[in-house]
């Protein structure tokens, strides 16, 4: 129920209109609705209208030639739900929930993930981790191949990171000191199928 609820949310943040391992920063010594009425080229000026504040310049070509291909594709809104992913992603890595990961990203991504739990499992480590803020996200850069669309987004943030012991004792990190983080994750989803999700396909650090 609660994978089935994920995936419910994730539909509604990055698949609106027709949406590595997290490293832990580094410590002190972690629709279906109505068919969309099609659009003209005067989708320019929506390009133009967000590039300072969620398209870099760079990914506004690309980002053309997506609205091209699916008119339905809203910026602000996939940004939005970009930032949701966000969240949802980091917090299920931090608890270790690979099930809801499992909805959330592709299968490279996902056992990077696994791997990563499970390695921190065999240290007896937990994460006690915060994501304090995204301060910023942006697109940074757009493809459209064929039927695949890619979208990579840049997420500066501040999380607080602690990891703890099997008894709780803190053993990195401090729940203080929020640390800056700077993430390049990429999206991607075949357009025009019955499947309107974003997934994660690919994580970075900036």
């Amino acid at each position: 129920m609660v994978a089935g609820f994920l995936a419910l949310r994730l539909y509604s943040v990055l698949g609106k209109r027709t949406g590595h391992e997290q490293p832990l920063p580094k410590p002190a010594d972690e629709r279906v609705g109505l068919s969309p009425i099609p659009r003209t080229i005067d989708v320019t000026p929506e390009v133009r209208e967000v590039s300072s504040r969620s398209v870099e310049a760079g990914a506004e070509a690309g980002l053309r030639a997506l609205i091209s291909a699916d008119p339905s594709f809203d910026v602000a809104q996939f940004v939005d739900g970009a930032k949701s992913a966000y969240r949802m992603i980091l917090e299920a890595y931090w608890k270790g929930d690979e099930e809801t990961l499992g909805w959330l990203a592709e299968d490279d991504v996902r056992n990077a993930f696994a791997t990563a739990i499970a390695e921190r499992n065999a240290a007896g480590h937990v994460l006690d981790n915060r994501l304090v803020a995204i301060e910023r996200a942006v697109i940074s850069d757009v493809t459209v191949e064929g039927k695949q669309a890619r979208i990579t987004v840049r997420f500066d943030a501040d999380i607080a990171a602690v990891t703890r012991d099997q008894d709780g004792v803190v053993v990195a990190g401090s729940m203080t000191d929020a640390v800056e983080t700077h993430d390049i994750w990429t999206f991607a989803r075949k357009l025009r199928s019955d499947d309107p999700n974003w997934k994660l396909v690919e994580t970075d650090e900036a």
